[in-house]
């Protein structure tokens, strides 16, 4: 378990409302962009991180996580494990206040550098699940 539900409930009602979702994509069959969404549903701002930098729900699409020029709050994570410790770094270098790794996706050494930079971490778990579980 590498997060509980008090920390689930402050990633998703107290630390802010604008969510980067590195990996999500135009591709309406990926899953990064159904549960960008759902996230929209509930009023969080999705701002997609994507190589293609295209623009997704209405958002302008940027190629990496540092060139996005305004604050991030959370960064959720839909790339493969073996990618996902370089955007945790890169997530706690533009002062992102939580990092949310999609189902799936673990790297225990990003989780352990992650939260002693003082961020909270969510691991291998789906806002799209966590929200009306926790209602």
């Amino acid at each position: 378990m590498y997060a509980d539900d008090a920390t689930l409930r402050r990633i998703l009602t107290a630390t802010g409302d604008t969510w980067a979702v590195v990996g999500l994509s135009t591709n309406r069959r990926r899953a990064a962009y159904r549960v960008a969404e759902v996230l929209q549903r509930y009023g969080k701002r999705v701002v997609p991180v994507h190589p293609k930098a295209e623009t997704v729900h209405g958002e302008r699409g940027y190629a990496s996580l540092s060139e996005i020029d305004f604050p991030v709050d959370v960064v959720d994570v839909f790339v493969n494990s073996r990618l996902a410790g370089p955007v945790a770094d890169e997530a706690v270098a533009i002062g992102a206040q939580a990092v949310w790794f999609q189902l799936g996706v673990v790297d225990e050494a990003a989780y352990e550098r992650t939260r002693a930079a003082g961020l909270d971490m969510v691991m291998d778990r789906c806002p799209a699940i966590e929200i009306p579980r926790l209602g």
